[in-house]
């Protein structure tokens, strides 16, 4: 393994172990499904979606970082620009760029399609932050690359960046309760587990809200952003309306949910958010 690798997998093992432990000691909210069946699934389509992303881009965001640095290419590379900042400045544009792409996948039916299967797991927590459909997978990834390439980004800025990602997704679709005296000011620097279950919700306008993945910012900044869902954390529903049935925990359901017919949904909803 390369240390890039090595770095990224063990990064992402602690958080997993770490928010799996807190789920089980201070739980937010009792699950609705079998936890071990839905963590079979989560963690199956994480080898699915790597050995995907290995055949289809396997240079990814930190080679193209590389090939930008050795061909001059990008913004950041036209000129004399200290480390820090670059550093900065690359990982800030990075999630800003997660936050629109987020929202075209919400935007687009094409794209809610394959974006809906992550929003079908009826319950949230650290495992739901690795639930995403391979073709979702690859188009972000392509995505980013074009993206590091344009900027210019140095390798080690998107390096942290993947990692801080990678982190935050557990993190904030985790199942842990934090003292809402806490939560109100660790949302202003990061999205919280509270802040991300909003945007889980079956309800449409509380489904296209709380985009962000690592900094909050952008909701806030765009007008996207919704404090609480209006049922209560606890009250809430978490999943799609027409899958609330034991299809979401099925591996083999999960990937072929983008391509299942339309006569076969039972409403526009299940086609995109309205």
């Amino acid at each position: 393994m390369t240390s890039e690798t090595l770095i990224r997998l063990g990064v992402f093992l602690g958080i997993l172990v770490i928010m799996g432990l807190l789920e089980v000691m201070a739980p937010r909210r009792p699950p609705s499904v079998s936890k071990a069946r839905r963590w079979f699934c989560n963690l199956g389509i994480v080898v699915v979606d790597t050995i995907v992303v290995r055949l289809a881009v396997p240079a990814a965001a930190v080679g193209a970082a590389v090939m930008a640095q050795q061909n001059e290419w990008g913004i950041l590379n036209q000129f004399a620009i200290p480390t820090v900042f670059a550093y900065v400045a690359s990982v800030v544009i990075l999630d800003l760029l997660v936050y629109f792409q987020h929202v075209a996948f919400h935007a687009f039916p094409v794209l809610w399609r394959v974006h809906r299967m992550h929003h079908s797991d009826r319950d949230l927590d650290a495992s739901s932050g690795l639930r995403f459909h391979p073709i979702e997978i690859v188009l972000s990834m392509v995505i980013k690359m074009l993206a590091v390439i344009s900027i210019g980004a140095p390798a080690g800025a998107v390096l942290i960046f993947e990692v801080l990602l990678n982190a935050t997704a557990v993190f904030n679709h985790s199942n842990v309760s934090i003292p809402n005296s806490i939560d109100r000011v660790l949302r202003w620097i990061l999205v919280t587990p509270d802040m991300h279950r909003v945007h889980h919700s079956v309800v449409p306008i509380e489904t296209d809200c709380n985009f962000g993945f690592n900094l909050p910012w952008w909701d806030r900044l765009f007008g996207t952003y919704q404090p609480q869902p209006a049922a209560g954390h606890e009250g809430m529903v978490v999943g799609l309306a027409d899958y609330q049935d034991d299809r979401p925990q099925r591996l083999s359901w999960m990937l072929v949910f983008p391509f299942l017919s339309e006569t076969a949904f039972r409403g526009r909803k299940d086609i995109r958010p309205e």
